[in-house]
């Protein structure tokens, strides 16, 4: 697999998470009803969204793809 193959599955992982994160708030905000259980997916949504910035921050930075990668 070519890095930029890499880089584009490893920028839609973060996408991914990004979705997941608004969906787990949406459903804490409307659906549920207990305060530990809505403080712990506000959590995981939190790490998610964390871990989505960083995953998208080292792929814009890491720089373009050699040209040679890409034949």
């Amino acid at each position: 697999m070519s890095p930029a193959l890499m880089k584009m599955w490893i920028s839609f992982v973060a996408m991914g998470f990004m979705v997941i994160s608004v969906l787990t708030v949406y459903f804490t905000k409307f659906k549920v009803k207990n305060n530990v259980i809505r403080m712990i997916l506000n959590t995981i949504a939190f790490l998610l969204i964390a871990v989505a910035g960083l995953i998208i921050f080292y792929v814009v930075f890491s720089g373009p793809v050699p040209e040679s990668a890409l034949m």
